[in-house]
């Protein structure tokens, strides 16, 4: 049971302490409520590029790793389509080092000509890396584009285009980070060695001089029910052809995500999951193959993909993976199958959450959910999930119309 406190500041900055007596350092998470989602189609990339922004320092601290690097601690940060989160572990002792350092970037971040023209080129470079220069870099904005047609989810947390990040002109920039990047837009999470009383005490220090912002109006297109099966055929230079495959499903905080979520684990969790059983290891069509779910707060996706045998032929290996689909589909999982796919995703929320930092982001995500007690909820939703509501969703959601599907084919052997 993760006990913890909870505060809001005037401002709307909403603050969630969790005591951990059992370590001498203290993880700092803040979130911010603003994700590729919230982007223009015609500019996007825009919350990617602040994830780089934010640590370029301000007037008044032009080294934010500087100062943290001597208070002992670290830190990162994430982009999704739904948030953008900063993270910073430390000693407990030095926590103040820390908040001050969030409470400047959010106060007075330095947007200058200067530094907005280093990160362009930061992140177009990796733009280029992880996208359009790696191996099937390039396949989730296929497939993700063939899903969606109007939802935002269509493109990539980096951006629609590399063009996107290269216009991206100053006070466009300064707009989207005051319209975002607020106390009332953002939950502040601390875990750790940090009595609850003198955390907050120290977060109203640092934050509570800083002003509410007019933050931009929510507006996402919702996504049209798919009623058709959608194909895309790409012929790339890669060495064997893959098969991607994406099937719409409800938002995050629907009645079927964790069904949905245990019938990727039947599928593909582990070693012992079924599409690696049977075409991996037994009928050898893939020579790897995987199942997820997006996770999106709004509409996600249930992706499959795999990288196919030499010789095998890219029609038969879906096939055989519709016909493992099917199986699911008609027959209820047994109950050994069902108890090993729960007791594996209890385990490993529990090792989760033994870290501080996981803690931390965590208890800021469910918040945004609607509620951080969720994360004391989840092994108990999760494992009443019963064979039943397995194949109910399977045929819900695992059909051929609601399924868009890739062809990622390797020029390389098309060319023999």
């Amino acid at each position: 049971m993760i006990q913890f406190s909870r505060f809001t500041l005037d401002n709307g900055l909403r603050i969630l302490i969790h005591e951990d007596r059992s370590t001498p350092l203290a993880a700092i998470n803040l979130l911010y409520d603003v994700g590729s989602r919230d982007e223009d189609p015609e500019s996007t990339g825009l919350a990617h590029l602040f994830e780089h922004l934010m640590f370029g320092g301000t007037s008044e601290i032009p080294e934010f790793d500087r100062h943290l690097q001597l208070a002992g601690g670290e830190n990162n940060a994430f982009t999704t389509p739904d948030i953008t989160n900063y993270y910073i572990t430390l000693p407990a002792e030095n926590i103040e080092t820390g908040l001050w350092l969030e409470s400047d970037r959010m106060r007075n971040l330095d947007l200058s000509r200067k530094k907005l023209e280093i990160q362009k080129k930061v992140v177009t470079e990796e733009y280029f890396q992880r996208y359009l220069n790696q191996p099937y870099g390039d396949a989730m904005i296929l497939l993700k584009s063939l899903a969606y047609k109007i939802h935002p989810y269509r493109w990539p947390t980096i951006g629609r285009d590399v063009s996107h990040i290269k216009n991206s002109g100053l006070r466009k920039v300064r707009d989207f980070f005051y319209t975002h990047y607020a106390p009332n837009n953002a939950i502040l999470a601390i875990s750790g060695n940090v009595k609850p009383d003198k955390g907050f005490s120290l977060v109203q220090k640092w934050f509570g001089a800083i002003e509410k912002r007019k933050v931009a109006t929510r507006k996402i297109p919702a996504e049209p029910e798919q009623k058709e099966a959608r194909r895309l055929v790409a012929e790339k230079d890669v060495p064997v052809s893959a098969l991607y495959k994406a099937w719409h499903m409800g938002p995050r905080n629907s009645q079927d995500f964790h069904v949905m979520d245990l019938i990727t684990d039947i599928l593909a969790g582990g070693e012992s999951g079924r599409l690696k059983t049977h075409l991996v290891r037994k009928k050898k069509i893939f020579s790897d193959i995987n199942a997820y779910i997006s996770s999106d707060i709004d509409p996600g996706l249930i992706i499959l993909h795999g990288k196919l045998m030499k010789g095998v032929e890219i029609e038969h290996a879906e096939e055989s993976v519709r016909q493992v689909i099917n199986d699911l589909k008609k027959k209820y999982p047994s109950s050994p199958e069902l108890e090993k796919v729960k007791n594996r995703f209890e385990s490993s929320l529990i090792l989760t959450n033994t870290s501080i930092l996981n803690k931390a982001v965590n208890l800021a995500y469910y918040e945004l959910l609607g509620d951080a007690e969720m994360i004391n909820r989840e092994a108990d939703t999760f494992r009443k999930t019963d064979r039943k509501m397995v194949m109910d969703a399977a045929n819900r959601y695992l059909t051929d119309t609601n399924c868009s599907t890739l062809y990622y084919n390797s020029s390389r052997q098309n060319s023999r």
